[in-house]
């Protein structure tokens, strides 16, 4: 597969998919008026249009949404439990409104002191909140995988950002406040003045919309923790997953060849194969070198494509393998075993050779129930200009290796994908990668690897470089930001359930104090309190429980692209957040149950 990108202006009013319907018409009159241009271009191709914003950060895109929702989510958790706790403060105010009432203050006076006070709260959350915004917004840049996004982008706070988290601040300090507002709206105020809206009834009227906020309030939590521990879960696996190949101690570089290894194609194609010897030549005479090969790309990036053309088998759709030009010895560098046949020798490299050796899963698509060793094999992306190789040609299968996982940026999952090698010799293209396993730290040999080069051509740099295990780390960067960023969140909408359900039942036991007087003076003993209260909270957190559970199997699907090796509806994860939830309602009921336990019921009777 040959990717080539252009970039294109549309004309006003005309959208991305009509631009792409245009200019696939145009470049297929183009492949048929022009079929040995200078610029060829293959049978099948595809024009997939995008905006330049999606082009830069398509990849990004869905993570940034994940993480807007997983805000949203935590924002209502909040709201939810403010709203609570404002709800309990103005129920423990009835007197004091009632008294204000009765000297002469209307319902929107007191309705509006409420909401100034929720706003000077909110003002100061504001303000903490900004603050706190700036230094943790330095940690999660540094957290935002390299390559994700444009070198230019300055991700920083500024006045429309500051704005909206104004605007929300307003927004929810009136969705926080409206739970007092109606509280004091409803009914007559002057029967608190006497007391008489304590007691049982009090908690079992008023206790209804507290009760409806905590189930909202786990049901919540639970959607987070689950998205949070399936995506724990997929990075787990990820990062344990056994490769196939040893990534250890072995360094790696690219070079950055000028103009005369680009010019004349008979003459650049031997000018870079005598530069690849010499480059291997010069690495093995260095100390603590172990062995050396050279590939198109190295393990587990694999973005070369092609389709695998098979004389006597057909398909109608592309059999797409991943194709790599190796040197001999890149199998034994990576420690993939031969299981049949022959590797490269340094005959078949320098002569350029047409031998292949392919992998397992490329004998399981394409060989199954037969024998792979003798068949022939094209790969029609050596038919393509820029690669420089022979064209319309066939390359004998002389041995089967073990399979190694490869993936891509666009895919999550590792994959044992069909496979196919080819000696470097054969084609003259410019992209390659030098690789060697060292017995010492690889990156004390960087510089010196430097060295050498430059002392072999010095117009030839080296454009990249670093270790294998460091390119595996740059995979996982990309699961392990959406891991600690969902995680966090997780974890703050977990403590402001733990605050929400104590504090309910905190004020829950307060209201109750009469009625566990009388239960405690008709013989009730301190475990029949102690479990009536932690039934009472334990029953608002199985209903938030199972909201919580059909929301997230409804929800969880959209984390499908963003997991591997784990179903959004993991029977383990699930049960893990069920269990986690059920202890944190327990410890949050526990300490107002065992308070309730401690109430002396003749001080519990006279109690208004």
């Amino acid at each position: 597969m040959f990717l080539k990108s252009r970039i294109f202006r549309a004309k006003p009013g005309v959208n991305v998919q009509a631009a792409g319907a245009d200019l696939d018409a145009i470049a297929h009159r183009y492949q048929k008026a022009n079929p040995g241009g200078p610029f060829p271009l293959p049978e099948k191709f595809a024009i997939v249009p995008q905006t330049l914003l999606d082009s830069l950060i398509g990849g990004f895109k869905k993570t940034i949404y994940g993480l807007l929702a997983a805000v949203l989510l935590l924002l209502l958790i909040a709201c939810v439990n403010v709203a609570n706790l404002l709800l309990a403060r103005a129920t423990a105010r009835d007197r004091e409104m009632a008294m204000r009432s009765t000297l002469g203050a209307s319902r929107a006076r007191l309705i509006q002191q409420l909401f100034t006070e929720s706003f000077v709260l909110a003002a100061v959350a504001s303000i903490t909140g900004c603050a706190l915004a700036y230094f943790a917004l330095r940690i999660v840049v540094a957290l935002i995988p390299a390559g994700t996004l444009p070198e230019e982008t300055l991700i920083h706070m500024n006045a429309p950002v500051l704005l909206l988290a104004l605007g929300i601040t307003l927004l929810t300090t009136i969705l926080c406040g409206l739970a007092p507002a109606l509280h004091t709206m409803r009914g007559d105020l002057q029967p608190r003045l006497t007391g008489s809206g304590k007691g049982v009834g009090t908690t079992f009227r008023h206790g209804k919309l507290r009760a409806s906020l905590v189930i909202g309030e786990v049901a919540l939590s639970i959607i987070l923790l689950i998205g949070a521990g399936l995506v724990m879960r997929s990075f787990l696996l990820l990062t344990r997953v056994d490769l196939g190949f040893d990534p250890q101690n072995v360094l790696y570089f690219r070079l950055s060849l000028p103009k005369a290894y680009n010019t004349d194609v008979d003459v650049t194609r031997e000018k870079k194969n005598a530069l690849t010897r010499q480059i291997l030549d010069r690495l093995r005479d260095l100390p603590g070198v172990i062995s050396v090969s050279e590939s198109i790309e190295e393990p587990p990036l694999q973005d070369e494509w092609s389709d695998t053309i098979i004389p006597g088998k057909t398909h109608t759709e592309r059999w797409q393998t991943t194709l790599e030009s190796v040197s001999e010895g890149y199998f034994q560098m990576l420690g993939l075993p031969l299981i049949r046949g022959r590797l490269f020798s340094e005959d078949d490299v320098s002569a350029a050779r047409q031998v292949m050796v392919v992998n397992q899963a490329f004998v399981r698509h394409y060989f199954p129930n037969e024998d792979p060793l003798g068949r022939r094999v094209k790969m029609d992306v050596l038919d393509r200009t820029f690669l420089d190789a022979p064209h319309d040609t066939y390359f004998e299968i002389i041995g089967v290796v073990r399979d190694y996982k490869t993936r891509n940026f666009d895919n999550p999952a590792w994959e044992a994908l069909p496979q196919a090698f080819i000696p470097y010799s054969v084609q003259g293209h410019s992209w390659r990668t030098y690789m060697a396993r060292t017995a010492l730290d690889p990156a004390l040999l960087l510089r010196t690897v430097g060295q050498e080069v430059r002392e072999i051509d010095p117009n030839v740099g080296i454009s990249a470089s670093g270790t294998l295990e460091g390119s595996l780390r740059a995979f996982y960067r990309g699961p392990q930001f959406e891991l600690v960023t969902l995680g966090s969140f997780a974890t703050i909408g977990l403590l402001l359930v733990t605050i929400g359900i104590s504090s309910v039942m905190v004020y829950t036991v307060s209201l109750r104090t009469h009625e566990i007087g009388i239960r405690m003076a008709l013989g009730a003993q301190h475990r029949n309190i102690l479990r009536l209260v932690l039934l009472n909270g334990l029953r608002l957190v199985a209903g938030g429980i199972l909201i919580g559970l059909l929301a997230s199997y409804a929800l969880t699907r959209f984390l499908a692209s963003e997991i591997s090796g784990v179903s959004t509806t993991d029977t383990s994860t699930f049960a893990a957040v069920i269990a986690l939830i059920l202890l944190v309602g327990l410890a949050a009921c526990l300490l107002p149950a065992r308070h309730a336990t401690q109430t002396d019921p003749l001080v519990a009777l006279r109690y208004e």
